[in-house]
């Protein structure tokens, strides 16, 4: 189990850092390609199998259901030493549960299997997110707390050397589950805080991209499940500042978990996945957040039109890091046909794009046209009248260096 445990750590770890197995809607890859992409990505990384998951009830279910039945067998042919072999109220192990004593080990068996099911969602999130997978986790729990009646039943037809085994068996299994409940315990066996999952948040103040807090006002941990996208990204921008992608990551996959058309978690994924030098993956999030931005055409709102102008600059460098310069350059052109945003984090933003659009065109060739966007630029900001001063002097390649 302590194996399995590691192996599961090691795929929460990595499990972030790698593309999804499904190609995303509307993303137009395949499903053949897509997860070949995940598998080379699993292997590169050295991700341990999935597999791991189903690895402690492939043995632990059929070694439960070999000893019982050995047992049950050897009662039923009264092995020898079955019937004088056992303590107390159950000498006789080749017999059913019988006399004023008897319903003790059924009972007892029914009330250790309902406070393992009570352990084991002790401290998951269930009951505090919601989503498909949350109901279906309730309903599971469910089914194991009224399974508590048929064990109770079948206790009472079972022979009572059958009833010892599992008695211990399933007491073991409530000693391992409080064993790693516990913090210290499993810090010793160096496995995974059952807390990761938690935040640090402040308040729930609306925070812009351009706007973030540097220190929480008023710590507490909240679980991420109950966090609104807006929010979840808002926080994976927070981690990202500071360099912690790892933290980040999870946040805007649960974002994108509970709204897969969130544009502001497709665009911050998408520079993510530039970052890490997953260009095409990049690509996609960042071609469906501009899909999402411009369902309705050109969006007015400052908000949206301040992440079109950033996804369509970071799907632009995402597609020339591939070699894909003309179609680049689509996404370049985008920026440089919108118009002039009134507020000033997107007008920034959009003289930024002007600029690099115009480093492209002082690449192919065409320095009058990159000038005149320059010019446009540096009359915004005068940080870039140094470039239009080296594009006028002829200095092509150091016009390159500050960019």
């Amino acid at each position: 189990l302590l194996l399995q445990l590691h192996k599961l750590k090691k795929i929460g770890q990595l499990l972030p850092k790698l593309p999804p197995p499904l190609p995303p809607p509307f993303s137009g890859r395949s499903f053949v390609d897509q997860f070949s992409l995940f598998r080379r990505e699993k292997q590169a990384l050295g991700c341990p199998s999935f597999l791991w998951f189903l690895a402690s009830y492939a043995v632990q279910v059929p070694c439960f259901i070999l000893w019982m039945a050995t047992v049950r067998r050897m009662s039923l042919d009264h092995h020898p030493g079955f019937d004088t072999g056992g303590i107390f109220w159950f000498q006789d192990l080749t017999e059913l549960p019988n006399g004023v004593l008897g319903p003790i080990f059924p009972v007892l068996i029914a009330l250790l299997h309902f406070c393992n099911v009570q352990i084991s969602f002790q401290s998951s999130s269930v009951g505090k997110a919601t989503g498909w997978i949350d109901s279906l986790a309730k309903l599971y729990r469910r089914y194991l707390e009224l399974l508590t009646l048929p064990v109770l039943f079948v206790g009472f037809h079972i022979p009572q050397g059958s009833l010892v085994y599992w008695v211990t068996n399933i007491s073991l299994t409530l000693i391992q589950q409080l064993c790693l409940q516990h913090p210290a315990f499993r810090q010793k066996m160096g496995l995974p805080d059952k807390e990761a999952l938690k935040v640090d948040a402040d308040s729930k103040r609306d925070i812009t991209p351009s706007e973030l807090p540097d220190a929480p006002r008023k710590p507490k941990e909240i679980s991420a499940f109950n966090l609104s996208p807006r929010e979840l990204v808002d926080y994976s921008i927070l981690f990202l500042s500071k360099g912690n992608k790892d933290r980040a990551v999870p946040l805007l996959r649960v974002a994108l978990d509970k709204d897969p058309e969130c544009f502001r978690a497709l665009t911050v994924m998408g520079q993510v996945m530039i970052q890490e030098g997953l260009y095409e993956e990049a690509t996609e999030y960042l071609d469906w957040a501009i899909a999402k931005i411009s369902v309705h055409g050109q969006p007015t709102d400052a908000e949206a039109v301040d992440f079109l102008i950033l996804a369509s600059l970071s799907a632009g460098v995402a597609l020339r890091q591939q070699g894909k310069l003309a179609e680049s350059l689509v996404h370049f052109e985008r920026v440089r046909d919108m118009k002039e945003p009134e507020d000033q984090a997107a007008k920034a933003r959009y003289y930024e794009g002007l600029v690099v659009y115009a480093s492209i065109l002082v690449g192919e060739g065409r320095k009058d046209e990159a000038a005149e966007y320059l010019r446009r630029a540096a009359a915004f900001d005068p940080q870039y009248h140094s470039l239009l001063k080296t594009l006028e002097n002829e200095a092509v390649d150091d016009f390159f260096g500050p960019l």
